[in-house]
């Protein structure tokens, strides 16, 4: 892999929006990893859709046209994508092979991992990583959670029977490697740990770690009230996620088990 100039990191400006940047600067890297987009939290109005579709797509497309017309172009191009991309599917489990579901986020997801498509027509491997929940307690769904529960006021999202597909931050990160070291692996890789949960015994785990209460669930109805159509798509819907193709691969889970990976995380 190319190595940064002595004393000093590899930082290539870039700007996705305006087509720009230094094609000759990503010359000769043995893998490009791109993961930038607009947060989906919060109410989502057209402008918010508009930007998550944007951030998304237009950016992996330029990238991808990018990367396809370098002269030494990267052995492998891993590009975020969601198990969004499935739906609310219920208690169907779901593996790579599964369909695309429907709403907004699956669409968005369908349209991204689409815009990798000049990396892949190149000859460049292409990785579409389908991230669950991340359980990491500085960002994301779980920080947004402590709070509440470490104040007993904690408990199960709507009916709680939607299933949570989720992963520790190591094993993201691990997961990630693992696609660049493996040169079989191409395509979409559901990045989620073995065991997906309902929310119920989520929030059930989350509480006895916390060894706090769980007794007061949100309704739907107050998110819907106040998030609008990201409760529906986020928070409510279930997506029973198997991380097929990293198990058929040999890959270990440092964290398979949820209540292990809260301890470790929350003490």
């Amino acid at each position: 892999m190319r190595a940064p100039k002595s004393g000093t990191d590899w930082v290539i400006p870039w700007h996705p929006k305006q087509g720009q940047v230094d094609a000759s600067l990503l010359e000769g890297f043995d893998a490009v990893i791109h993961l930038a987009g607009e947060n989906i939290a919060g109410r989502w109005n057209p402008a918010k859709k508009a930007r998550i579709r944007i951030s998304r797509i237009a950016s992996t497309r330029f990238l991808a046209e990018t990367l396809a017309g370098l002269r030494h172009p990267p052995t492998v191009f891993a590009c975020a994508s969601a198990i969004g991309y499935y739906g609310n599917r219920g208690d169907e489990l779901l593996t790579e092979e599964s369909s695309n579901g429907t709403g907004f986020m699956a669409e968005v997801c369908r349209d991204w991992e689409a815009a990798t498509a000049p990396a892949q027509t190149a000859g460049i491997r292409t990785v579409n990583l389908r991230f669950g929940v991340v359980l990491d307690p500085s960002a994301g769904a779980l920080h947004e959670m402590l709070l509440p529960f470490r104040l007993g006021l904690g408990g199960r999202i709507g009916s709680g029977n939607q299933f949570w597909s989720w992963i520790s931050l190591l094993d993201t990160i691990a997961a990630i490697l693992h696609t660049l070291e493996h040169p079989d692996l191409h395509g979409p890789i559901n990045i989620v740990a073995p065991h997906p949960v309902r929310n119920h015994e989520f929030t059930a785990a989350l509480a006895a770690v916390l060894h706090r209460p769980a007794v007061l669930p949100v309704p739907a109805f107050a998110l819907r009230m106040f998030l609008g159509e990201m409760a529906d798509e986020a928070l409510l819907a279930s997506v029973r996620v198997e991380p097929k193709k990293l198990v058929e691969s040999s890959f270990e889970f440092l964290h398979p088990d949820l209540r292990q990976v809260l301890r470790e995380l929350l003490g």
